[in-house]
């Protein structure tokens, strides 16, 4: 079994925000496999379906951003889930171009919260990510501001293809081998 979480932040205010990556990743990923992810528990909202024969939970933390983590230990130690092999989250990433996909076995939070929270709860870096690149913030911009402003119209638009592309990236991260799926979706996208 797997556990599939995209971080955000809850509630109306924050959708289609930079940092709600993971939410609008989650929910094409839902939508492709007709997983309802609407039941409240572990402090999230979750589905369970099965994405290509291997049974999945879909997780949506409703923590709010800095504490993704406390929601993602209840549902892991719930289920005993083997974090290193079992776990895949998905998020927003300042450090790549916007539509940029980053897929990685292990790693440190490179300063986003979200993760900062999960690593700190879980005990461990090791866990599969998939980065979403929402841009670099502008010079003189407030981080927060940034990322949990809205794309423009244009953004948008490239912005749904990287989802799209995130998605299929964890639906294969379930049934293929991490270094394939890296070498499909780790190359540089094309202005």
């Amino acid at each position: 079994m797997y556990v599939i979480a995209g971080l955000g932040n809850p509630g109306r205010k924050y959708e289609k925000t930079r940092h709600n990556a993971g939410f609008d990743t989650l929910d094409i990923l839902a939508d492709r496999y007709r997983i309802d992810v609407s039941t409240a528990k572990f402090k999230a909202l979750c589905g369970t379906g099965v994405i290509d024969g291997q049974k999945v939970i879909l997780v949506k933390p409703q923590t709010f951003m800095n504490l993704s983590g406390e929601s993602l230990r209840a549902v892991c130690d719930f289920y005993k889930i083997d974090v290193e092999e079992e776990l895949i989250v998905i998020y927003d990433d300042i450090s790549l171009a916007p539509g940029q996909l980053r897929i990685r076995k292990k790693g440190s939070a490179g300063g986003h919260n979200g993760m900062k929270s999960i690593i700190a709860q879980l005990g461990t870096q090791v866990f599969k990510r998939i980065k979403v690149g929402v841009g670099e913030k502008p010079q003189g911009y407030d981080l927060a501001d940034y990322v949990l402003g809205h794309f423009s119209f244009s953004e948008r638009l490239d912005m749904e293809d990287a989802f799209d592309q995130a998605a299929r990236a964890a639906a294969a991260l379930v049934t293929e081998e991490t270094e394939h799926v890296m070498n499909q979706y780790n190359t540089k996208k094309e202005n």
